[in-house]
């Protein structure tokens, strides 16, 4: 049985925070949106009586507190010393131009100031936030998310029999449209034997049989998967323990069509074989010229 949980959700607005919440809550947790900060320790005392076996409730607290969120950390420090329930912070962050997109498509003006351009507002929100960010136990990335994706991700963080919470997402790309700027690790390939000179693949990507047959065929393209294999095997468990939930590998080749995408695959199903949860992308196998 799971122990006890108290969730609380803060970060950036259009960063996904009702999209978590609402996920929680799919997964049994009582949950509250925008609770006041006054309110927040009777919450936690309510929470932790309850006669339910494993209590779990999650809240989102955030800019729309007003001027008493500056006593969000002090208050977070005293609740977290209780360990009546199993307490943790996640704070969810996206890049600035994600967050801009998201409220361009939305139309919403931003909660901290409606009269300010949306960059700014996220800009002064940062500052405003930086000291809650300091103190959570969980930073979440969104940006590479889309609303279905980050609710599926929050669901399988909080599953019972999920053996792997970290999620690791590969990207293949071609260096003439530039390197990925979320990438964690970036590996180049354009070493590896190009297809895009042999007529007869050119037309294809690096996911059709004949491309992988070619790149199959070369003892360079096997050499160099056993050592990202041994990396990766070293390197992510690593992340895990220091709490990383979302890890960006990107490949890159020249165009990105034919040995990233191959390479990007192949890793994919070697971590899914190690039960990590993997997001594969292809940013530019379909561009040409």
């Amino acid at each position: 049985m799971q122990p006890s949980s108290f969730i609380i959700i803060t970060g950036l607005s259009g960063s996904g925070k009702g999209t978590f919440l609402r996920a929680l809550e799919d997964r049994g947790f009582f949950c509250v949106d925008n609770l006041p900060l006054g309110l927040l320790p009777k919450f936690y005392e309510l929470i932790s009586k309850s006669e339910s076996e494993p209590a779990k409730a999650a809240v989102v607290i955030d800019v729309r507190e007003g001027q008493t969120l500056k006593e969000f950390p002090a208050v977070y420090a005293e609740l977290k010393q209780n360990r009546a329930l199993q307490m943790s912070l996640w704070f969810l962050e996206a890049s600035d131009e994600v967050l801009v997109r998201r409220f361009s498509e939305t139309r919403r003006p931003h909660p901290l100031d409606p009269n300010r351009p949306v960059i700014e507002a996220t800009v002064l929100e940062r500052e405003l936030l930086a000291p809650i960010r300091a103190v959570a136990d969980q930073v979440l990335d969104t940006s590479q998310f889309t609303i279905h994706e980050l609710r599926q991700h929050a669901v399988r963080l909080f599953e019972e029999r999920e053996a792997q919470h970290l999620l690791v997402s590969l990207v293949s790309f071609g260096f003439k449209y530039g390197v990925p700027i979320d990438s964690d690790l970036v590996f180049d390939v354009r070493f590896l034997p190009n297809p895009n000179f042999v007529p007869h693949l050119k037309p294809y990507t690096g996911a059709h049989p004949n491309v992988i047959d070619y790149l199959n065929s070369h003892d360079a393209t096997h050499k160099f998967l056993d050592h990202v294999y041994k990396f990766v095997d070293y390197l992510l468990p690593e992340y895990v323990k220091e709490g990383k939930s979302y890890v960006t590998i990107s490949i890159g080749c020249t165009g990105g069509r034919h040995r990233s995408v191959y390479i990007a695959n192949a890793i994919g199903k070697h971590l899914e074989q190690q039960r990590y949860r993997v997001k594969i992308s292809h940013r530019d196998s379909e561009k040409s010229g």
